[in-house]
């Protein structure tokens, strides 16, 4: 590839890149950022754009670019709150650089050089609610008839360019405690939920979990926590809700029940399995500290090779610093066409790659 044609890709992905980040498309509002896609789809010449409503402001969108051969994936969500896009320091700062609409340029960027090498048959899938609930991924599966022809799927998420080795599970637990009110100059004559949360907490916090050799280690992160009525009151409830980091021979469940009070009531609202990808010859592997859709639109796939990798790093997502180097966006770009050159190959020799499809699901 010349020069000349390097420069002009890379301010093509800038572009792409802004305008997707110009959009505030924060979970629940994966539909604002269709207008804006539709257009970079459409310069990224695809054959067919399909919208898959799911209501409330949600929605899927599928591409293809003849009958497809690869799938690439990632999601439209951003978690919030909404940050506005800046250059500077030869990077684009903003909520969604890396997580995950920098994985769209790039993707969309590889297929267009993959095109240009005269490789065809393709096709990208931007699903929903992949910070929250999957609902995208889990109704992502009705395409699963005119994506039959697909031998592997990419799917994009900031990997720092190694592809995952594999991820932990995801698992959204509410905790709650019951109390009985009262003055609070007289707390005898009540009982704090509050207290009896926080005490459950400490206790959980004690407990040993489980390490697995190529996920790391089993965690879980208080993210909400609330209780009370006034400060003047002994408050009568109080909950927590707690994201696990599931590995196999997980016990979160079994922690959570051996340290719970007898006022306490426990809820899961969302799991996710962990699971374990591919190794593909050539290319570099690791353990990811997050979860993804890869384990539900691998079913996509026939025989359910998937690859998740992508520009950016999870350290900055989810922050206020996050952004992606531009230089690491092209490197994203130049990875994934070497991917895509090894599936197209491998769809047309009917060679497979050597797995190690060990899951949950």
């Amino acid at each position: 590839m010349s020069t000349r044609t390097q420069t002009t890709d890379a301010r093509l992905a800038l572009d792409w890149l802004l305008r997707l980040c110009d959009v505030d498309s924060t979970s629940g509002r994966e539909a604002e950022v269709v207008p804006a896609l539709f257009a970079i789809l459409r310069e990224a010449g695809a054959d067919k754009v399909e919208l898959q409503p799911l209501g409330d402001g949600r929605c899927n969108v599928l591409a293809t670019w003849g009958k497809p051969r690869l799938l690439f994936s990632t999601h439209l969500d951003t978690v919030p709150p909404y940050i506005p896009p800046t250059v500077r320091e030869g990077a684009v700062w903003g909520r969604g650089t890396c997580d995950a609409k920098g994985q769209i340029v790039a993707q969309l960027s590889a297929i267009q050089r993959l095109q240009a090498e005269g490789l065809g048959g393709f096709a990208w899938l931007g699903v929903a609610g992949e910070e929250t609930d999957s609902q995208g991924a889990t109704q992502a599966l009705a395409f699963k008839a005119p994506l039959a022809g697909c031998v592997a799927l990419i799917n994009g998420e900031p990997t720092e360019l190694k592809l995952a080795a594999g991820q932990r599970g995801v698992e959204h637990w509410c905790l709650r405690c019951v109390g009985r009110s009262a003055h609070s100059g007289s707390p005898e004559l009540g009982s704090s939920a509050t207290w009896t949360l926080i005490d459950w907490l400490t206790r959980l916090r004690a407990e040993e979990l489980p390490q697995d050799p190529n996920l790391g280690p089993e965690i879980w992160n208080l993210g909400l926590l609330r209780g009370g009525e006034a400060t003047n009151v002994v408050s009568s409830h109080a909950s927590a809700d707690l994201l696990a980091r599931t590995v196999p021979g997980t016990r979160f469940r079994e922690a959570l029940e051996a340290t719970r009070p007898a006022e306490g009531l426990v809820e899961r609202r969302l799991a996710e399995p962990w699971d374990q990808y591919p190794e593909i010859p050539g290319f570099q592997q690791a353990p990811m500290p997050f979860g993804s859709d890869a384990p539900q639109l691998r079913a996509l796939i026939a025989d359910r090779t998937v690859v998740l990798v992508g520009p950016g790093s999870i350290s900055v997502a989810h922050t206020a610093e996050e952004h992606l180097r531009l230089d690491d966006l092209q490197a994203g770009v130049d990875l994934l066409v070497e991917l895509g050159r090894h599936f197209l190959a491998k769809g047309k020799s009917g060679g497979k790659a050597r797995k190690r499809l060990v899951s949950a699901s």
